[in-house]
C-alpha cells in the first residue's frame, strides 16, 4: 500500500527556452570543464578527448529519454516521478533516492572546486579546512539565493553562464593555434591507459553532462513543457559537447594530460593548460570563469535537488513539511535541507572522491530514465526505442568500471535509503 499523497500548492511556470537551455548550460558548464576533464585525465590519459565524445552519446540517449518523459508528466522530480508513474513504487524511490546521492556529491564538488580557485587566484593554499570552509559557505550562501525563487535563480544564472561561456571561448581561440602546432604529439599513445582507463573516464565524464536533467526536474516550471523541455534538452546537450570537445582537445594540446590531472586538485583544469602554455593571462580567466561556472552548476543542482526532495515530500517519501511552497512559490524548507547536506558533503574536502561517487550513483538514475522511457506508449515516445535501450545498456555497462571502493561505498548508500525507506512504509502503513 503507498504512502498517502500530501497535498502542496503548484510552482510558477515561469521559465521559457532561453531560460530553460541557460539553466541547462548552467548545471553542466562548470564542473564538467573545470574539474571533471582533469579527473577524466587521470584515469585515461589522452583519451580522455575519446572518453568526452562517448558520453556525449551515452547522454544523448539519455538526454532524449528524459526529455520525452519530462514533456508527457511537466511535473517537479524528474526520473522520481516517472518512475512512480510508468514503472513502479520502488524504482521511483531508487531513483529519487540515487539522483539525491548522486547531485549532492556533485554539488559539493562544485563547491569545492570554486573554493579552491578562489583560494589559488588569493595566494592561499587551496588544501585542507580553508578550501572546505570556503565550500561550505558557498553552498549557504547559493542555498540563500534559490530559496528566493526560480526567477531571481533564473538570472543570476543567466549572468553566470554568459561569463563562463566567454572565458571559455577565449581559451579556445587563443590556444588553437598552438594546439595545432602541437600537432598528434600529446595525443601519442593515445589509449596508453588502455580499455579500462577510457570506460572509467567516459563514467566520470558522463556526469558532466546530466546537468541537462534540471530541466526535467523544473518541468513543473517551465512554460509550454511538451514543446520547450525536449528542445531545451537537445539544444543543451549539443552546445555543451561543442564546447568540451573544444577545451579538452586545446588543453591536453597546450599542457599535455598528465599536467590536466595534477591541476585538477590546484588550479584546476583547464586552467592549469593556460599556465603551462605561457598564458598566465589566460590562467587568469579562466580561473574568473571557473569561478562563475562552479557557482552557477552549485546554483542549479541546489534548485534541482530541491525539486526532487518537494516531489518525495509530496508522495510521503520524505517528511511532510518539506511539500510546502512559499508565497513567492519557492520550496523554500526543501532548499534549506538540500544546501544544508551539501554544505555537510563539501567538508569531504576532495574533489576526485565526491566526483566518482556522483559517477555511480547517477549512472544508476539513468539507468531508470531508460527504462521509464522504455514503458512510455509510442504515441509519447515518439522514439525509436533502440535509443533508451542503448542508454539503458551503456549505464548498466560503464557502472562496473568505477573504482571497486566507489562501488562498495555507493551500494551501501542505496541499502541504506531502501531499508530505511521500507521501515517508514511499514510504519505509516501499520
Amino acid at each position: 500500500m503507498d504512502a498517502p499523497a500530501i497535498r502542496s500548492a503548484p510552482l510558477r511556470r515561469e521559465v521559457g527556452l532561453a531560460g530553460a537551455v541557460l539553466l541547462g548550460l548552467g548545471s553542466i558548464v562548470g564542473t564538467g570543464v573545470f574539474v571533471s576533464i582533469g579527473v577524466a585525465a587521470h584515469v585515461a590519459g589522452p583519451a580522455v578527448v575519446v572518453a568526452i565524445a562517448l558520453a556525449a552519446l551515452v547522454a544523448t540517449c539519455n538526454g532524449l529519454s528524459s526529455a520525452r518523459l519530462a514533456a508527457t508528466f511537466p511535473v517537479s522530480g524528474g526520473t522520481y516521478e516517472y518512475g512512480n508513474r510508468v514503472l513502479n513504487h520502488w524504482l521511483g524511490f531508487l531513483a529519487g533516492w540515487t539522483f539525491l546521492l548522486a547531485k549532492s556529491a556533485s554539488a559539493a564538488t562544485a563547491a569545492l572546486g570554486c573554493a579552491g580557485y578562489l583560494l589559488v587566484a588569493a595566494g592561499v593554499a587551496p588544501g585542507g579546512w580553508a578550501r572546505a570552509g570556503l565550500a561550505v559557505g558557498l553552498a549557504l550562501g547559493v542555498t540563500a539565493l534559490v530559496a528566493g525563487g526560480v526567477r531571481r535563480s533564473s538570472r543570476a544564472n543567466a549572468a553566470i553562464v554568459s561569463i563562463t561561456l566567454v572565458s571559455l571561448a577565449a581559451f579556445v581561440a587563443a590556444g588553437a593555434p598552438g594546439a595545432l602546432a602541437a600537432g598528434a604529439t600529446p595525443f601519442t599513445p593515445l589509449l596508453a591507459a588502455g580499455p579500462a582507463g577510457l570506460l572509467e573516464a567516459t563514467a566520470l565524464m558522463f556526469v558532466a553532462f546530466t546537468g541537462y536533467g534540471r530541466i526535467a526536474t523544473l518541468g513543473e516550471e517551465v512554460r509550454d513543457p511538451a514543446r520547450t523541455i525536449p528542445r531545451a534538452v537537445v539544444v543543451t546537450l549539443v552546445a555543451s559537447a561543442a564546447l568540451y570537445l573544444a577545451v579538452g582537445v586545446v588543453a591536453v594540446a597546450l599542457a599535455g594530460a598528465p599536467a590536466l590531472a595534477a591541476a585538477t586538485g590546484a588550479a584546476g583544469a583547464p586552467g592549469g593548460a593556460g599556465a603551462q602554455a605561457g598564458r598566465p593571462w589566460l590562467a587568469a580567466l579562466l580561473a574568473v570563469g571557473a569561478v562563475t561556472a562552479m557557482a552557477g552548476v552549485l546554483l542549479n543542482l541546489v534548485l534541482g535537488l530541491s525539486r526532487v526532495v518537494l516531489a518525495m515530500a509530496r508522495r510521503g517519501d520524505a517528511p511532510g513539511a518539506l511539500a510546502r511552497v512559499d508565497a513567492a512559490g519557492s520550496p523554500r524548507a526543501a532548499v534549506v535541507v538540500v544546501g544544508v547536506v551539501v554544505a555537510g558533503l563539501a567538508l569531504v574536502g576532495d574533489v576526485r572522491l565526491t566526483w566518482s561517487f556522483s559517477a555511480l550513483s547517477v549512472l544508476v538514475y539513468y539507468a531508470v530514465t531508460n527504462l521509464a522511457a522504455l514503458r512510455l506508449p509510442a504515441a509519447d515516445l515518439r522514439l525509436p526505442r533502440a535509443v533508451p535501450a542503448l542508454g539503458l545498456v551503456a549505464c548498466l555497462g560503464l557502472t562496473p568500471w568505477i573504482e571497486p571502493w566507489v562501488l562498495g561505498a555507493g551500494a551501501g548508500a542505496v541499502a541504506v535509503g531502501l531499508v530505511g525507506h521500507a521501515v517508514a512504509r511499514a510504519r505509516a502503513t501499520a
